[in-house]
């Protein structure tokens, strides 16, 4: 066995093929400010999306703030605790306000019970995290928002390629925002995009990533500068060929772990959902007392084999040292306590199924289990 075993790793094409996506680069000298790299990937991600419009962006957090910018939102937008906090960033630097619902317990995205309670007057919007490729409750989130007249921003990052009922988890909601960090199942090194349905929603994008200039001697907008480079264009059009393969790989991974970890006493996987088609992105694993070790115990004995697992998310976002004082994390209390038993196990295209199977028999042997 491998001594580092790192709990994720960016899928790369082959170099011979990054490479000759950039030749024309030296030739063109056209490096950013949407280039044709930039209008290739865009239209190409536009096909495999499924989605009617989409704007390209540097990184996903610049996907999630300048689009709730775009928006022109006002006043509160619920949101989750459960997420990364690029998500209440997000929506705390664009001058607006988290209100916190908790989550479902068995699938980790917001809890559509607890939405219609903590709806004001202030309220603007919903903002929805899909989370390790679980999909939200969107016929409940959307029936919520067309009743109250809100807007819908799902915080997309962890969903990138999966349908919900045959069509592309990008297309629901007033907007959808992606993220191709490195880390990501698609990556463009960094990057991102916007998923959206108003057309009128894209012109406000294109200029607030682009310092809201309007021409050479006008500037209609105070922007920022959230322009995704060419050569993070290229690796996203090579790795876009790909996609399905690695896809494929890791669904191979994520049923290796099942075979070992499914059914075991104390420890509770992600149940699948019919309507969904997978990235599997992510492999979650809670720990619950029955299992006779703590996650941090489990996260302890991994690191000291050279493996690292993830305590993912944790904290939440609402116990953070930033906003420890804003908020009551008591009455998140289901995000409060998956924060503390989940830990997400390696995942990447190319991790040995040999490796698979070693950290599963530290896992079990935490239980007094050993594999076969």
């Amino acid at each position: 066995m491998s001594t580092n075993v790192l709990v994720t790793r960016p899928s790369l094409p082959p170099m011979d093929e990054y490479i000759n996506e950039i030749k024309d680069l030296w030739e063109n000298y056209w490096i950013t400010n949407m280039g044709e790299k930039h209008q290739l990937l865009q239209s190409q991600l536009k096909s495999y999306l499924q989605t009617d419009h989409i704007e390209l962006m540097v990184n996903g957090h610049m996907s999630l703030e300048l689009t709730l910018q775009a928006m022109k939102l006002q006043g509160e937008v619920i949101t989750t605790p459960y997420t990364f906090v690029s998500t209440t960033h997000a929506i705390v630097r664009s001058g607006l306000t988290p209100i916190f619902c908790d989550i479902d317990p068995d699938t980790y995205t917001m809890d559509v019970e607890k939405i219609e309670s903590l709806i004001t007057d202030d309220t603007s919007a919903i903002l929805p995290v899909h989370v390790y490729g679980n999909v939200c409750n969107i016929e409940e989130i959307e029936k919520i928002a067309s009743k109250y007249d809100l807007k819908v921003i799902y915080d997309a990052c962890h969903s990138f390629g999966e349908t919900y009922k045959g069509k592309g988890v990008g297309s629901y909601g007033n907007a959808s925002c992606f993220s191709f960090h490195a880390t990501k199942v698609f990556h463009s090194i960094e990057g991102g995009a916007v998923c959206y349905r108003e057309p009128e929603l894209g012109k406000r994008l294109e200029y607030l990533k682009n310092f809201g200039i309007d021409g050479p001697e006008s500037v209609l907008y105070i922007g920022a500068n959230a322009k995704m480079n060419e050569f993070s264009a290229a690796m996203g059009i090579c790795n876009l060929r790909h996609i399905e393969q690695e896809i494929e790989k890791r669904k191979h991974i994520d049923h290796r772990y099942k075979s070992h970890l499914e059914g075991v006493k104390g420890i509770k996987l992600r149940q699948e959902d019919p309507n969904v088609l997978y990235n599997y992105a992510y492999f979650p694993a809670v720990f619950e007392s029955e299992f006779g070790a703590t996650r941090n115990e489990v996260f302890d004995a991994l690191a000291q084999e050279g493996i690292e697992a993830r305590k993912y998310f944790y904290p939440i976002a609402n116990s953070l040292e930033c906003y420890r004082r804003r908020f009551d994390v008591s009455e998140t209390p289901n995000a409060l306590h998956l924060s503390n038993h989940i830990l997400t196990l390696p995942i990447y295209s190319d991790l040995a199924v040999e490796e698979v199977d070693h950290i599963c028999e530290i896992i079990l042997k935490l239980q007094g289990k050993r594999l076969l």
